[in-house]
């Protein structure tokens, strides 16, 4: 007789390693074909997120952009640091704190933005046309529901 409470242990298991498995390698393929098309050298992974985070988020700052991606700051400032200079980023001294820079990204850095989310929904309409009715529906019902598990995966707010 097999213990019927461990049936669901398994499945959520083999969820668990399945979504370790596949969500990287969807992230890398995607990757390699932006990288593989955008006309402009590709920022790196941690540039990417800041500066998508700061164009959801203008006049963010460095300590709240390092707690919203789950960095340091010095880590963030660092990048911040590369990515003024790179004309990607602008920092505009707080009128109260001069110590607190709020950050905006230049008209470049929208324009490079809306390139790669051109290129990325390019491609994933691509794949997505190739799957089958089924696939399509199971993907969509799953959204929420890997939204939700994004959610919980992130460390609670201070």
């Amino acid at each position: 007789m097999t213990d019927s409470s461990s049936a669901p242990r398994r499945d959520i298991d083999r969820t668990a390693a399945g979504l370790a498995a596949c969500l990287p390698a969807l992230y890398r393929a995607l990757d390699r074909r932006i990288a593989r098309d955008f006309p402009h050298p590709k920022p790196p992974e941690g540039q990417l997120a800041l500066l998508r985070f700061v164009a959801r988020s203008e006049g963010t700052t460095v300590r709240e952009a390092a707690q919203a991606l789950l960095m340091k700051p010095n880590n963030v400032s660092t990048l911040v640091s590369q990515m003024t200079e790179a004309g990607l980023l602008e920092r505009r001294q707080d009128s109260t704190d001069k110590r607190i820079a709020h950050l905006y990204p230049t008209d470049t850095a929208r324009r490079r933005l809306a390139e790669v989310r051109a290129l990325e929904t390019e491609h994933l309409r691509q794949a997505l046309t190739s799957l089958t009715d089924g696939e399509l529906g199971a993907l969509g019902s799953a959204m929420e529901a890997l939204t939700a598990l994004t959610h919980r995966l992130q460390p609670p707010a201070h």
